[in-house]
């Protein structure tokens, strides 16, 4: 018999007219909430990687957005959609790569638009923040039921990035399949790369999978080669930024070579990421915008520079790995294996039940 997945991270929550995030640049050393009350501060948030993985940055937004309505009912602002839509502008322009962001922000100019008066903004946009928060834990279930039943027990999984509750609402895409598939005995060990610059692998998915009982061991993503080639890992299971319509996927840098070596050594790649990730209107990884980050990430360490002095650096934030080196994309609507247009237009269709 399997026991339930663990699942005991929250970073993202909102309380008496207050945004609270987990600063996951402070982990594994220090965990502390921030409090915002302004929109401007979230949009900061995002872009300086307080808050980050594509699900989390769509459900802060939104809850930006409630701050400010709220800042515009405290000023008495006549009229009050302009700084209301002004800040939606801001948060939209804080990371270019996360489709998330983007269909968050629409949901929320939706609301916007049917609202009378501020007050109401307000009160709708609040009730549209907390069920998008609620409604992403629960895709993330899904897919962790999902993916799990893909894993052949017995062998190991390897994951890039974070992919977990600090990436999402709560349990994870990626990382919620490696939960559920850890929770159901399907998966001997988990193998987590570094994920340099940031190391988001080694501060903040060991900390989440150690946190909740998992053993986990790190490499260096130049050991990955010599890892899948040992045979030990049966899957490679990475999140997802933007999915174009035909299954490109963008994620974080060194997931595209992931998924050369996968191929190369027989093992199998899955794609997790909510519905919202796929950017329909996007026809291939061509058109998705790559962020460029600062040079300083690349050549310095934990505030430390480490690099020689007058050495430069290239620093894409994502990759974009080709459809036809994916095995499966999972998403709460389904799976599609070998995935396509065709296959991705189909989960666009309801789920009965």
């Amino acid at each position: 018999m399997s026991s339930p997945a663990p699942d005991t991270i929250r970073p993202i929550r909102f309380d008496d007219g207050r945004l609270y995030l987990l600063d996951q640049r402070l982990l594994p050393a220090e965990s502390r909430e921030n409090a915002y009350e302004d929109p401007a501060s979230v949009a900061d948030a995002i872009r300086d990687m307080v808050v980050r993985g594509a699900p989390a940055i769509g459900i802060t937004a939104a809850f930006g957005v409630v701050l400010a309505c709220d800042r515009a009912r405290d000023r008495n602002a006549a009229p009050w959609r302009p700084p209301v839509e002004a800040a939606v502008e801001r948060l939209a322009a804080a990371r270019p790569t996360a489709v998330n962001l983007f269909w968050a922000l629409d949901r929320m100019r939706a609301v916007l638009a049917g609202c009378g008066s501020v007050a109401e903004a307000c009160s709708a946009t609040l009730a549209e923040a907390q069920a998008m928060l609620a409604a992403d834990i629960a895709a993330n279930r899904r897919m962790g039921a999902i993916g799990a039943a893909l894993v052949d027990p017995g062998r190991a999984v390897l994951t890039h990035c974070n992919t977990g509750s600090l990436a999402t609402g709560g349990f994870g895409t990626a990382l919620g399949v490696i939960r559920a598939s850890w929770a159901e005995g399907r998966i001997t060990e988990v193998f987590a790369d570094e994920t340099r610059p940031w190391l988001q692998g080694s501060r903040l998915t060991a900390w989440e999978l150690l946190r909740d009982g998992i053993p986990v061991q790190l490499l260096c993503e130049g050991a990955a080669a010599s890892l899948l080639r040992s045979g030990r890992v049966g899957w490679v299971v990475v999140g997802a930024d933007r999915i174009a319509a035909n299954g490109d996927t963008a994620n974080k840098i060194g997931t595209y070579g992931l998924a050369l070596l996968a191929r190369a050594h027989g093992a199998g790649f899955m794609v997790v990421a909510p519905l919202s990730t796929i950017d329909f209107g996007i026809a291939d990884g061509s058109a998705i915008p790559i962020e460029m980050r600062a040079e300083s990430e690349v050549l310095g360490l934990g505030g430390q520079t480490v690099a020689a002095a007058g050495a430069r650096a290239w620093n894409p934030a994502f990759d974009v790995t080709p459809a036809e080196l994916i095995d499966v994309i999972v998403t709460e609507q389904g799976a599609v294996r070998r995935p396509d247009r065709g296959g991705l237009a189909a989960l666009r269709e309801p789920v009965e039940g």
